[in-house]
């Protein structure tokens, strides 16, 4: 999960990360009195009205604005309010306390899988593109290998900081902030943590002035707090009924539905319906969702629920392989399934089963002989069945 700039500045000062005041606004008078707080406890002259959206670029999509006084303030999230940036639409705005920057720097830390382990990455140099950075100037962006079994100790925190080049006036400082950002990542379980620009102050403090953090949802049974920090103001209403029933889906763009047991042969049954719709008007995949092992009726018409739910999707293809749940009891589950689902269930279904007792899913398949279900032998063959009905029904 993508944490919002705020959320990320709130658990950065809960870990002890040193950040300036924020205040959340979704209203141009909220903004108004966000900024008289921050300007009368700070005493600051200047705030900054930052859009509030989970990409990059905000500034210069004219997401991010100073204000100089409480009325320039609401004036500045009057304008950004509802700003489309890059397909993201502003429903809030962070008001932040104004800083005397002497210079930028960049820090993140993030899960390297290719190594499993974790990489540190730290620059002189923030405040930019750290992508164009990373590819025309390779050298001013240092990478440390993080080794999960010790983390970012001291030790580590001024290995990082001495190959990024940092000045000897600042070194312990920013080492101190990146031992307390590594604080945040093992603590929150997060995946990224990325500061740009963590910033040194004209009076020589180190601030993280923007932050960007990655939570791993695998790791929710452990920080049931996580689950205040979604945005149900634009979580997918699908996606949104999936994690209720615990199914592993996210929804794409297309028209033929997946089902598939195991994450692996849902990713090859995307690349088969792609290709099988390339020949029926460009049919491609509606969503990944992987029911697992267990199933059964429930699990089988929580899915079938979310799928034929979604208005884009035109048939489903069901692709099981039978393991340690066999292919006779994947049947019972569809049959069950559509029976829980009645009337809701409208769209034609594509069957291909295999592996244990697959004979035996095919008959009690046969046997019910649902008019909405269609038995395939291979998956390039169901693939191209769930394609062609799909585009026939389009």
């Amino acid at each position: 999960m993508d944490l919002f700039e705020y959320q990320a500045r709130d658990i950065f000062e809960k870990h002890g990360v040193p950040v300036l005041g924020g205040v959340v606004a979704t209203t141009p008078e909220e903004a108004r009195a966000g900024a008289e707080e921050l300007m009368g406890g700070t005493g600051s002259s200047v705030v900054v009205v930052k859009a509030q959206v989970k990409i990059g670029g905000r500034g210069k999509a004219g997401g991010v604005k100073l204000a100089r006084s409480p009325e320039e303030a609401a004036q500045k999230a009057e304008e950004i309010l509802g700003m489309d940036i890059k397909g993201h639409t502003v429903h809030r705005v962070m008001i932040a306390a104004g800083a005397q920057i002497a210079e930028e720097y960049y820090f993140s830390v993030l899960l390297d899988r290719a190594n499993r382990n974790y990489l540190a990455m730290c620059s002189v140099e923030g405040g930019v593109e750290i992508e164009e950075l990373a590819v025309e100037r390779p050298e001013a962006l240092a990478r440390v290998a993080v080794d999960p079994a010790v983390g970012i100790d001291a030790a580590k925190a001024a290995e990082i900081v001495e190959a990024a080049g940092f000045a000897a006036d600042v070194k312990d400082k920013v080492a101190a902030a990146i031992q307390q950002l590594w604080t945040v990542f093992s603590e929150e379980d997060a995946t990224l943590v990325e500061v740009n620009p963590l910033v040194k102050t004209e009076q020589g403090d180190i601030i993280a002035l923007d932050g960007k953090v990655t939570l791993d949802a695998n790791a929710d049974f452990r920080h049931p707090d996580h689950a205040e920090l979604e945005d149900s103001a634009t979580t997918d209403p699908l996606e949104a009924k999936a994690k209720e029933h615990d199914l592993n889906y996210v929804k794409l763009d297309g028209e033929v539905g997946i089902i598939g047991n195991g994450a692996g042969l849902v990713m090859s049954t995307l690349d088969v319906v792609a290709y099988a719709g390339e020949a029926h008007g460009g049919v491609k995949p509606a969503n990944f969702l992987d029911i697992g092992g267990g199933a059964n009726a429930q699990v089988m018409a929580a899915g079938l629920d979310v799928i034929l739910h979604d208005d884009q999707v035109k048939s489903v293809f069901v692709n099981v392989f039978g393991g340690i749940t066999a292919c006779d009891e994947v049947a019972k589950g569809i049959v069950g399934a559509l029976e829980i689902l009645g009337d809701e269930a409208s769209k034609p279904l594509v069957v291909r089963l295999d592996g244990n007792n697959v004979e035996k899913g095919r008959a009690i398949l046969t046997e019910a002989n649902h008019p909405l279900v269609t038995l395939a032998e291979t998956m390039d063959g169901g693939a191209e069945t769930a394609a062609a009905k799909a585009a026939a029904t389009a």
